[in-house]
């Protein structure tokens, strides 16, 4: 079922179309819990961000709780399918003891034996960390047969990775075949409650704020939001297909998509046949070369010297963005306003970050590194919500049914069909 604008993915909200961990009876049960633990670490394998682990605990202690056996799975990196050692979850294993306060064993592998055997000498309340999925081809491949291996270790699956739930991997999707009890965790239910009143049911005037490199990666998600918005603003370097299509000179050095720039005129015709109030910057910091010591200047939109290039928005435009979002009730954010990473061309997004936590809406940030920006300028207890979904939120903002999502939800319809009967 499609609705009137073609958007699938939330057609209902999230309870009528899952179940959800605390539904099934734990006790005594070995549950299998998918989690996204692919968090960043430095040259020496530390963890410089934690906050993934974070989220996965009210899950995890809930089933402790309800006295369960608890096996965790994630994977880390792109290890291809091979064993590659600085891609082991040990430094997660680390970090979830000294957070749960309590003991995680990490197997030496996620099928096999020797895992096998650990599981069986599991009691109540104990709690094992499988070795990275992606060490085997089988995970990437949504292969049964290591599905099949995943599942005989359990009784019970949960999915709360909500960022891989774009993935058709065999622990996201294949796996839900061969439970009988299959749900999804608080994390997941979060992240789907929020996006879908923000998507579905919003408080207006709402608000999207798309910014990130490329307008190709974002077309989708631009074209369903315009169904749904009442103001749609653009920033990043995406923002210059947009500024192309308007001015015949925004500097050679500018990032933008030459073919596309037909197309975002014919975004922005829309939005005018729409009434929807769209921004795009006016003014913007250029530098002549992409380095931390290049010089940098200020300049309208018309005047971009010929050999410089845009890389973020300009004071004007940081006012102009901040104005637009002062009646807002919803914001969705994603994407930043500038290259952030380096210092020089970061203000435009970090006001952007101001401005969307001293407004009085309910705020959902997601994806495209916008959750770094806002951690970074320490306003992440302020925003409503911030996504743990990169490709899974952009995915979810272009309407696109997730796979993950599809499996449990066709899971838990067979469940009430078996019920029923």
């Amino acid at each position: 079922m499609v609705d009137s604008f073609g958007y699938m993915s939330l057609m209902a909200p999230p309870e009528e179309r899952l179940k959800f961990i605390n539904e099934l009876d734990l006790k005594g049960k070995t549950v299998l819990i998918r989690v996204d633990l692919n968090v960043p670490l430095d040259e020496h394998l530390n963890i410089t961000d934690d906050s993934r682990i974070r989220t996965i605990l009210p899950t995890v202690n809930y089933a402790l709780d309800e006295g369960a056996r608890i096996i965790l799975i994630s994977h880390m990196g792109r290890p291809k399918g091979k064993a590659v050692p600085e891609l082991s979850l040990a430094p997660v294993a680390r970090r979830l003891r000294r957070l749960l306060k309590k003991e995680v064993v990490l197997a030496p592998d996620c099928v096999g034996e020797e895992v096998e055997k650990l599981v069986s000498d599991m009691k109540s309340g104990d709690i094992i960390l499988l070795e990275n999925l992606r060490f085997h081809s089988g995970e990437e491949q949504n292969d049964d047969e290591f599905a099949k291996q995943l599942a005989r270790l359990a009784d019970v699956y949960i999915n709360d990775a909500f960022a891989v739930a774009h993935r058709p991997h065999a622990s996201v999707v294949a796996i839900t075949k061969f439970f009988s009890k299959c749900a999804a965790g608080f994390l997941m239910k979060n992240e789907l409650t929020y996006f879908y009143r923000a998507m579905e049911d919003p408080a207006r005037p709402f608000v999207a704020i798309i910014g990130g490199a490329k307008i190709s990666s974002k077309i989708s998600a631009i074209e369903n939001l315009m169904e749904r918005v009442d103001k749609l603003i653009i920033g990043g370097a995406m923002a210059n297909t947009f500024l192309k299509a308007i001015y015949p000179d925004i500097g050679t050095k500018s990032l933008l998509e030459e073919d596309l720039v037909e197309k975002a005129r014919s975004i922005m015709r829309k939005a005018r046949q729409k009434g929807i109030k769209f921004y795009i910057p006016v003014d913007c910091v250029v530098t002549d070369r992409f380095d931390v010591k290049a010089e940098t200047k200020m300049t309208t939109v018309q005047e971009v010297p010929e050999d410089w290039m845009i890389v973020d928005i300009g004071p004007a435009t940081s006012y102009l963005f901040t104005e637009a979002l002062q009646d807002a009730k919803t914001i969705i954010w994603n994407g930043p306003m500038g290259a952030f990473e380096i210092d020089a061309f970061s203000r435009g997004t970090f006001q952007m970050v101001h401005s969307v936590a001293n407004s009085y809406s309910l705020t959902i940030v997601g994806g495209g590194d916008t959750d770094v920006a806002v951690n970074k300028v320490g306003e992440s207890s302020r925003m409503t919500y911030i996504s743990t979904g990169g490709g899974a939120f952009l995915q979810l903002l272009e309407g696109s049914r997730l796979p993950g999502i599809v499996a449990l939800e066709d899971h838990a319809s067979r469940d009430n069909q078996t019920e029923e009967s």
